[in-house]
């Protein structure tokens, strides 16, 4: 299949059965990739500009490309990708989980624009990169054993938003508080570190010059004690001050 023309559909659909997706992605002509992640829920929780048109968008971590995607589908002028911890070879999954096969196959379904620039992410910076009006850092700070340096990078790349999506933790505190969790506490995976709260990401953004922070999403409380109970019989713990957080950082 070459990379300059869109796959029909029974090469789509052979091609995208062969990839380990993480995001769930509508290619057109009716093929939806069923992935891991509840992406188009996620969206949801974003509260993204409907129109994104003229825009700047830098995508942190983005794996498979729903977001890119999606900033592209919502007008943006310019959209950049990056994520070398999943794109780089190997695959550091199981069953070749974590490549850029699927950010790829998108891409040529979708007639996308989107660049993708392999560059690691504490090498992110205006003179690297140049700055974006919108940059998309979803689900990545809490996989980061030092997130705090990666938060400058993004930071110092965004002229108007910063948008943060993160597993919380010790979300009824009002004081800024962050979980450590040494192993792997959290879902059975040890490259969970972090749990922040919501006053944590606000204070840590407010030092680095952004002018104000928005909590845009934060799961309430009877949804977390239910999931935690839910859990708990599956032996897949979470506790109920646990939860999703999603934060816009402007300038």
């Amino acid at each position: 299949m070459s990379a300059d023309v869109r796959p029909s559909r029974q090469e789509l659909e052979e091609a995208a059965a062969g990839i380990h997706w993480f995001h769930s992605i509508d290619l057109g002509q009716g093929v939806v990739t069923q992935g891991d992640d509840e992406s188009p829920r996620k969206l949801g929780w974003l509260h993204l500009p409907e129109s994104l048109a003229g825009k700047s968008v830098l995508d942190v971590g983005a794996w498979d490309g729903f977001f890119s995607f999606e900033a592209e589908r919502r007008g943006a002028a310019r959209v950049v990708a990056v994520d070398p911890e999943c794109w780089r070879p190997p695959a550091w999954g199981p069953d070749h989980f974590g490549t850029k096969a699927g950010f790829d196959l998108a891409h040529r379904a979708l007639g996308s624009h989107v660049q993708d620039l392999d560059l690691d992410l504490l090498d992110i910076a205006p003179e690297t990169t140049g700055v974006f009006d919108v940059v998309l850092f979803l689900g990545v700070f809490y996989h980061l054993p030092d997130p705090w340096p990666y938060l400058d990078r993004v930071a110092s790349v965004t002229t108007e938003r910063l948008v943060i999506e993160t597993h919380a933790d010790l979300l009824d505190l009002r004081r800024p508080a962050m979980a450590f969790y040494p192993g792997d506490e959290i879902a059975g995976d040890p490259s969970n570190w972090w749990g922040p709260n919501a006053a944590m990401l606000r204070a840590a953004l407010l030092q680095r010059g952004f002018s104000r922070v928005e909590v845009v999403h934060q799961e309430r409380y009877p949804y977390r004690l239910a999931r935690s109970a839910r859990r708990r019989l599956t032996g897949r713990g979470l506790r109920a001050q646990q939860g999703r957080l999603v934060v816009h950082a402007i300038r």
